[in-house]
């Protein structure tokens, strides 16, 4: 497939660029400081260009099977910014004719399940009041991918970690795993890429947790 990565130096977005590229795609990834990326390969273009310039983000996307975004705020003072680049990406692919669209966003958006453990019953909205202007930025997203033509997929891990990648996780379409706690981003990444061909995932939330 021809796939584009926005994000792509980001933790989650730099898996996806080097999984992408093992798994035999061809892979465009958008960054905005290419030293930043330290994945390289014969399949792999880099553009630079910035989330708000649409003639670049329409150039990047044109052709391509599927895009993914690893854009996020890393904490709550760059809140907004998910909102912002997904709404400039979902507007160059719909210039472009693409549909496939693959995001990640966060457990705490989705539903607590019924029998969620105590600790996360307690934790869930504590983390939720602390960051947020995070997940306030990141359910604007979600918005703006709803609001879309493209057929997009909101993929929501719990507390990210630099685990290796295992392949191994509990997966759930408009839910969360019950007691997911935690995921590597190498497993976020490749839940991504599996969702990529997934029609079941396809407007819809998936929850992936160990």
């Amino acid at each position: 497939m021809d796939l584009t990565v926005f994000g792509a130096t980001g933790g989650v977005g730099r898996e996806i660029v080097r999984q992408a590229l093992t798994a035999g795609h061809r892979v465009t990834a958008v960054v905005r400081d290419p030293a930043r990326l330290p994945v390289t390969g014969e399949r792999l273009q880099v553009v630079t260009a910035g989330l708000g310039d649409p003639g670049p983000l329409r150039q990047a996307v044109a052709g391509r099977d599927a895009v993914l975004s690893g854009v996020g705020p890393s904490g709550p003072r760059a809140a907004g910014i998910a909102a912002s680049a997904t709404r400039s990406i979902l507007g160059a692919m719909e210039a472009e004719g693409v549909r496939r669209f693959v995001a990640v966003s966060a457990a705490p958006l989705g539903p607590v399940p019924e029998n969620e453990t105590v600790l996360l019953r307690l934790l869930t909205p504590v983390v939720s009041r602390v960051l947020r202007k995070v997940y306030d930025d990141l359910r604007e997203m979600e918005d703006e991918m709803r609001r879309s033509a493209a057929e997009w997929t909101a993929v929501r891990p719990p507390r990210l970690t630099d685990a290796p990648l295992t392949g191994v996780y509990r997966r759930a379409v408009d839910a969360n795993p019950r007691g997911g706690r935690r995921i590597g981003r190498a497993d976020v990444a490749h839940a991504m890429l599996a969702a990529v061909d997934d029609p079941a995932t396809v407007g819809r939330a998936l929850g992936i947790a160990y």
